[in-house]
């Protein structure tokens, strides 16, 4: 019986390695069709009594104005060209920060990698199951995926508005213009709303997002990157 219930968990285990595996290897050269996020908000629109909507549309990287990875970096991982996936100095800081801050907000050290496998292979959630799986997915778009094709593939699916995916859907739906034409101030302004797209908005700008599109333009002034 053990022996039965050991080859079936090794069986599984093979077929999950194996098919994880080859799911990078051609995301690697195809555009991701649907994430896990866009399904679930999808249904919580239609419980809510919502019409669904789903908004996104699929660009290359050389479609995308150089502002926007740049404020995406500046924003959320300025260490992205350099780390394989894990930012340790960011952890160590953020560790510090809520040990400090005990009650508050908790600050988190995700790295533009760990979104970006957070958001293609795995649901939202903070369970340490699903950490576990987040550390394992990073580490195979790191061994598998070029910086460039990282960023590519989180700009075109993250999370950006209500019902809005990617950065070409969110250009064209605040700015009325494709990602290519996005100016170094409207690319801070969207990279300033990425913690919480569905209530704040790059083109009315709240005191926080104004603030913090200020220090985005800022570190991109000092930003020196090798791929973007």
């Amino acid at each position: 019986m053990l022996k039965k219930a050991g080859r079936i968990i090794l069986k599984s285990v093979l077929w999950f390695l194996g098919l994880s595996i080859l799911s990078v290897i051609i995301f690697r050269f195809v555009p991701i069709p649907v994430t896990p996020l866009m399904l679930i908000r999808c249904i919580e629109q239609k419980a809510d009594g919502k019409s669904m909507q789903l908004s996104k549309d699929w660009v290359s990287l050389n479609e995308i104005s150089p502002a926007m990875p740049m404020a995406a970096i500046a924003a959320e991982d300025q260490n992205f060209e350099e780390h394989f996936g894990f930012d340790m100095k960011a952890i160590q800081k953020a560790e510090k920060y809520n040990a400090k801050h005990k009650g508050k907000r908790l600050k988190g050290a995700s790295t533009i990698s760990q979104q970006t496998a957070k958001n293609v292979f795995l649901w939202p959630n903070r369970s340490w199951i699903r950490k576990g799986f987040e550390v394992y997915f990073t580490f195979l778009i790191e061994i598998f995926w070029s910086k460039r094709r990282i960023m590519e593939v989180y700009l075109n699916v993250i999370e950006m508005g209500d019902g809005i995916y990617g950065i070409e859907a969110a250009s064209r739906h605040y700015f009325h213009k494709s990602a290519s034409k996005l100016s170094v101030r409207e690319s801070a302004l969207i990279a300033a709303i990425f913690p919480n797209p569905r209530k704040w908005n790059p083109v009315y700008p709240d005191a926080r997002v104004s603030r913090k599109a200020g220090r985005i333009t800022h570190f991109m002034s000092r930003l020196k990157l090798e791929d973007f």
